[in-house]
């Protein structure tokens, strides 16, 4: 049986899950912010400033869309300075575009920095006031109350957070996790695949995400997802963020993916490396040949299906493979991981 793991039908959208505007804490207008990257061939912008839902519905065209979102930082409550604090920081998507009550306010974190937020609080948003404590106990709790009210829950740069496997182990419920943060990726602080594949070890169906986080001009248009969805409409779009109809990129394109019984098909554009990843020390790696580039490779997985055949049933949920794409200048692609459970071999 042949599967697509990107849909065969549909059209692929360039979207950056992460950004700041001048209404908190970034450069740009939210004006600004779309005219650049249009410019630089994005469809999609989840405009995620700092505690506030801002709706920026009237920047939407027929080929531009903006996600109902924002950024939410949970931090330690104590006297600090702010390179010490323990914190993490999600994103909310909001499956509903009308969906503008975020599942957690609070308005004593609404500092002069991001002060321009403020002419955007409402009552709705005040009667969400909540009392945080920072432990993994706590932050499950705001992922599974996001969940409940149609919210997409991504865990953001965790490297930036000086965060290790101790600190994010527990985490459940989480939808994504970014891979690479392009703001952070530029002053040095590199996110990778580790969280990743840690909270898929331990059974959690995270998608991969590389996002810009952009503040600044300079730190915009670096790391992207390419949705495929059948029209660029809210819905669609967001249904297929929800299923994992998207690979992260930074600069290389996946444009086929698929998987016929244990052979994995791939097109992508000029590459120099093409790797598969499982779950167990099981990898596929392909070379370009001196000179040359890799625009399609299969790889037959047969190694890796029949290990997962003698696994024990119950261990077989966790099984994965995911691919990497990298090109000649060392930018990356990487697919979600996709599940030995869901395929018949």
């Amino acid at each position: 049986m042949k599967y697509y793991l990107l849909p065969e039908k549909g059209n692929f959208y360039k979207a950056n899950l992460h950004l700041h505007t001048n209404l908190s804490d970034g450069a740009l207008s939210p004006e600004e912010v779309k005219a650049k990257y249009k410019s630089n061939g994005y469809s999609i912008l989840a405009y995620t400033d700092h505690e506030v839902i801002i709706p920026h519905h009237d920047l939407n065209d027929e080929d531009f869309l903006t996600i109902t979102s924002y950024e939410l930082a949970l931090e330690e409550d104590i006297e600090y300075t702010f390179s010490s604090v323990k914190a993490t920081h999600l994103n909310f998507y909001a499956k509903d575009k009308d969906n503008i009550i975020p599942p957690f306010f609070d308005e004593d974190k609404i500092s002069e920095k991001i002060s321009g937020t403020r002419p955007y609080i409402t009552d709705g948003m005040r009667a969400r006031k909540y009392k945080f404590e920072y432990s993994p106990e706590c932050i499950n709790e705001v992922i599974a109350k996001a969940n409940e009210e149609g919210f997409l829950v991504s865990y953001n740069h965790p490297v930036w957070n000086l965060h290790n496997y101790e600190d994010y182990k527990d985490y459940k419920g989480l939808w994504g996790v970014e891979c690479y943060n392009h703001e952070c990726a530029i002053t040095g602080l590199v996110d990778s695949m580790t969280p990743i594949d840690d909270l898929l070890h331990r059974g959690e169906k995270v998608f991969t995400l590389a996002t810009d986080d952009s503040h600044r001009e300079d730190s915009c248009c670096g790391g992207y997802v390419m949705i495929k969805a059948e029209e660029l409409e809210y819905g669609a779009v967001m249904k297929a963020l929800e299923r994992g109809d998207f690979y992260a990129s930074t600069g290389p394109e996946i444009k086929v993916l698929t998987l016929d019984d244990c052979c994995l098909h791939i097109e992508c554009s000029d590459a120099a490396e093409i790797i598969v990843n499982t779950d167990k020390r099981i990898a596929y790696h392909e070379i370009a040949p001196e000179g040359g580039t890799i625009n399609s490779k299969d790889f037959y997985i047969n190694y890796w299906v029949n290990e997962n055949k003698r696994r024990p049933e119950k261990d077989r949920p966790n099984a994965y493979f995911r691919v990497t794409v990298i090109d000649k200048s060392g930018k990356r692609a990487w697919t979600n991981a996709y599940f030995y459970e869901n395929f018949e071999f």
